[in-house]
């Protein structure tokens, strides 16, 4: 959660404030924000679901590219 992947920002500093994109780019940012990719997409798609299920805002956002 300390890592910043070289975006200035922690995965959790990014969630906190809504920003579920911001901690795949902390995380996979060189692998996997240079654009929409599977990898990404199945990422938030999961995230949708489990912030659904729990019936709380996924936030506003969602994509790292």
């Amino acid at each position: 959660m300390t890592n910043d992947g070289g975006t200035g920002k922690t995965p959790h500093t990014a969630i906190v404030n809504g920003n579920f994109g911001g901690t795949i780019n902390a995380i996979n940012g060189g692998l996997e924000c240079k654009g929409p990719n599977e990898g990404a997409n199945e990422r938030i798609d999961h995230y949708k679901t489990f912030t659904a299920a729990l019936g709380v805002d996924p936030g506003t956002s969602l994509t790292c590219w």
